[in-house]
């Protein structure tokens, strides 16, 4: 069982050496070249300072400011939900004690996962006017943390969950009145699965901890080692952390993982069984009330993947207990590199009367690099699945979405192809008695040409369908252009394939004015002459609008939501486009800093994260509006703007090529953005070369370490959560689709940590203590700083106790933004104007950029 742990108050770790009691590399470089040497000699961990910082009072005060609402409305468009969420956690809570089984962390006491979004706030609001569309706030009961709301079909209720020390709690709430009440003795178990199912608008089905269950097995002492066998054939598993050890484990897993299907009486709190216990990890809504698709996990477990890949029973199961297997998918191991299982995988429940149950087959052994006409088939079977399957549908590519139409007809088919890396979309009628329809085919990193997402609807049973209104679908988009994103409403006429475009932000037709960004948050009625958006400028916070008239040009205001922090306003910020050498087309978001004044040059820092395109065109599409309230999230490198940095954000890092291969010229055409990207802040005049550091979060923080290792143009760098050493991920990172054998020169050559005798300018590193993102384990970072202090660099390298790949709790957010503003005031000097200063000459950015690898030993 797990063993509570006092929170650490040692967020700093400089070194491996230092858990044997060692002395450790300085993790800093001097700040000044006048300070004596003896700074970067070696320090002992003892005299650091190993206690949780604050950053500065001004990012103190927007990290603690409150957060922004996010809407949602009833699926009977009568309701509005305006809700807070809280913006951090504390480590305390991160130290709860957790189990870290099948590449699952979930909270042993309660069955459920181990981090939640806790609602600080919630209130309804009527959507029918006048004096009854007042918000009605909704007291949440201390105690315990309130999550996960959704509202009934219908719309007359809401449900919660509260999650306390001991169980998960199921909490229903009257839309009407805003009155909540707990559903007495339920405890539910949310581990695997977290949805329910509908059966009228009193009763659900839902999954449950086992009342008869009994204590999880204990085990003092191991039974044996741990074996695990592979004779000759060929299981290519990406790697992944906190995967089953041992049958022990397996055993605990089990024990948490196994539930309970209960039907659930809203109105007398009633329980009852469904069945028996097991392993469920899915449930879906088939056909009429009453009906039930669930998957099954199978034992035994693998120890090589988690378990969304383990086996899996697919089953139908009516309310009373009645269960007919349909179907099976095998263990996900011994499968290619992006390859998939063969046999049935993705099991899908018809939400129409026909009661039909649909999976996934490959054609091609699921082997990608195998050349066929049709890579995946769609099957179905029909009631009462004692039949024989039937093929109703082939795609060219990997079968990656279904969404049902109303009345479960018909489908949105989606596949994508990984080798060119485009998707297409299809209409499809499930009965396979219709030619499919091709309603559109991109890349899928084509911004301009994407359709958007259809409009769903929920049905009595809870399921959501794609909304039909005479014909028509409705689709909402970002709205991605040249001059930056608008966000649409269209209307997809389903016999002609032809779209009409019911609203775009700011579109004059629509009494829009570019000075204000509107995404569409619901449409109200079956014409598209009433719709809800979301409107928000430079200045004013993101409020809920009712759009209403022939052109929606007429505007009514229903919430007034202000800004939670008003310092922020005085940052000012600035799209900027420019080519690199070659002339792919670049850009980034220029931010300066509260107090800034035309010509100054301050200290910046850029920061960025690679994204691969198969052509120029793609890459150098907009992303963002110039016209979007500021809101900075967390660990955001915007708040070093609270300390006087300029900041050059969302930096665009495209690597252009053919997929295979596009990683051969990584190395050079980082290089070439970040010197294109030098260049423009310096000709703005808002940056000096001497005063640049390069920063980035995951992939962002590997690029950041191999710009450092493979040339000087940068002074520092930071990086978090990265990966350092590829043959560490020797199955693909990525996009990267060979193996480390099959490209081990460029695995080599990506791999920071191979020239860390040549890295010399200081790097800051950041990682959580257990990171479970596969790739970036928190070895990474170790063995970079291991490497880096061994071999004379400068490096400062931090371990944030209980942190995953992203940090969430108050205490490591602040002190992380300490460390990069104290990085920045060390190597760059402080947030302020760089005084005396010219241009300086541009370096060479191919100077060191191809350093020989490390001599053998």
């Amino acid at each position: 069982m797990p063993q509570a742990r006092v929170p650490s108050l040692i967020p700093l770790t400089l070194s491996l050496a230092a858990a044997f009691g060692g002395l450790v590399a300085s993790a800093v470089r001097a700040a000044s070249a006048d300070e004596p040497a003896a700074t970067s000699a070696l320090t002992s961990a003892a005299t650091l300072a190993q206690i949780y910082q604050q950053p500065s009072p001004a990012i103190r005060a927007v990290l603690d400011a409150k957060a922004l609402p996010s809407y949602l409305v009833s699926p009977d468009q009568r309701t509005l939900a305006i809700v807070v969420l809280r913006k951090l956690r504390t480590v305390a809570e991160l130290a709860r004690p957790v189990l870290r089984h099948a590449g699952l962390r979930y909270d042993p006491a309660t069955d459920s996962p181990q981090l939640i979004t806790a609602i600080e706030s919630l209130s309804l609001r009527p959507l029918q006017g006048g004096a009854e569309g007042a918000e009605r706030p909704v007291a949440l009961p201390a105690g315990g943390a309130f999550h996960q709301l959704r509202f009934s079909p219908d719309g007359k209720r809401f449900l919660l969950n509260r999650r306390t020390d001991t169980a998960v709690e199921l909490w229903v709430g009257e839309v009407a009145t805003g009155k909540l009440k707990a559903v007495p003795r339920l405890k539910l178990h949310t581990m695997l699965e977290n949805d329910v199912v509908w059966l009228n608008d009193h009763e659900l089905v839902t999954l449950t901890v086992p009342a008869k269950r009994g204590p999880a097995p204990v085990f003092n002492a191991p039974s044996g080692p741990s074996i695990q066998e592979s004779i000759g054939r060929n299981s290519p598993e990406r790697t992944q952390q906190d995967l089953l050890g041992n049958a022990q484990e397996a055993a605990v897993f089990a024990h948490h993982a196994s539930s309970q299907l209960a039907r659930v009486d809203l109105n007398t709190g009633a329980v009852r069984p469904i069945g028996e216990p097991g392993l469920f990890s899915h449930l879906e809504a088939l056909g009429t009330p009453g009906q039930l698709l669930t998957m099954r996990l199978l034992e035994p477990f693998s120890y090589q993947v988690g378990w969304d890949d383990f086996a899996a029973q697919a089953e139908v199961r009516g309310v009373d207990g009645k269960v007919v297997p349909v179907g099976r998918t095998r263990l996900k191991e011994g499968v290619p590199v992006e390859g998939v299982i063969t046999g049935p995988r993705h099991f899908f429940a018809s939400p129409g009367a026909d009661g039909a149950v649909y999976w996934v087959e490959a054609l091609d052994g699921g082997d990608t690099r195998v050349p066929a006409p049709h890579r995946d088939r769609l099957m179905r079977l029909d009631p009462p699945y004692t039949g024989e399957a039937r093929e109703v549908h082939r795609v060219a590519q990997r079968l990656s979405r279904l969404d049902f139409l109303e009345g479960g007809r018909q489908a949105l088919v989606q596949d994508f192809d990984l080798a060119k890396m485009r998707t297409s979309t299809e209409l499809v009628t499930m009965d396979g008695g219709a030619a499919a329809q091709r309603l559109i085919e991109r890349s899928v990193r084509d911004r301009y040409r994407d359709p958007g997402t259809p409009l769903q609807r929920m049905l009595p049973t809870g399921r959501a369908v794609v909304r039909v209104d005479e014909g028509a679908l409705w689709y909402f988009g970002t709205g991605a252009s040249p001059e930056g994103d608008k966000p649409f409403i269209d209307r997809l006429g389903l016999a002609d394939n032809k779209k009409s475009r019911v609203f775009q932000s700011g579109a004059p037709v629509n009494g829009g004015d570019a000075a204000h960004h509107e995404r569409p948050l619901a449409v109200l009625d079956g014409e598209g002459r009433r719709v809800l958006t979301v409107r928000e400028s430079v200045s004013e916070p993101g409020n809920v609008v009712l759009r209403s008239g022939p052109s929606l040009a007429e505007l009514t205001p229903l919430t007034d939501v202000k800004d939670p922090a008003p310092q922020l306003r005085e940052i000012q910020r600035e799209f900027v486009r420019f080519k690199r050498e070659d002339g792919v087309a670049l850009s980034f978001w220029l931010y300066k800093p509260p107090g800034y004044q035309p010509g100054e040059r301050r200290p910046t820092v850029v920061w960025a994260y690679p994204l691969e395109y198969t052509d120029a065109s793609t890459a150098g599409q907009v992303s963002g509006s110039s016209n979007r309230f500021n809101v900075f999230p967390g660990t955001s490198p915007l708040m070093l703007l609270l300390d006087g940095y300029v900041v050059l954000m969302d930096a665009t890092m495209p690597v252009v090529g053919d997929p295979k291969t596009v990683n051969d010229s990584f190395i050079a055409q980082i290089t070439a953005n970040a010197q294109a990207i030098i260049d423009k802040a310096v000709d703005l005049g808002v940056s000096d070369r001497e005063h640049m550091v390069v920063g980035g979060h995951s992939y962002g923080a590997f690029m950041t370490a191999n710009l450092l290792a493979h040339t000087r143009l940068f002074k520092a760098g930071i990086a978090r959560s990265g990966a350092y050493n590829r043959s560490l991920t020797p199955f693909g990172f990525q996009s990267e689709r060979r193996t480390y054998w099959e490209a081990q020169e460029v695995y080599q050559k990506l791999s920071p940590f191979n020239y860390a005798d040549r890295l010399k300018e200081p790097l800051l590193l950041i990682h959580g203590e257990l990171d479970n993102n596969p790739g970036t384990f928190p070895m990474q970072s170790a063995r970079l700083y291991q490497a880096l202090a061994g071999t004379g660099g400068s490096v400062r390298y931090v371990t944030l106790p209980f942190e995953s790949h992203g940090y969430s709790a108050r205490e490591s957010v602040g002190h992380t933004l300490w460390e990069m503003s104290e990085w920045m005031k060390r190597q760059v000097g402080p947030g302020a104007p760089i005084a005396s200063i010219a241009p300086s000459a541009t370096p060479s950015a191919a100077e060191d950029a191809e350093p020989k690898a490390p001599a053998a030993r």
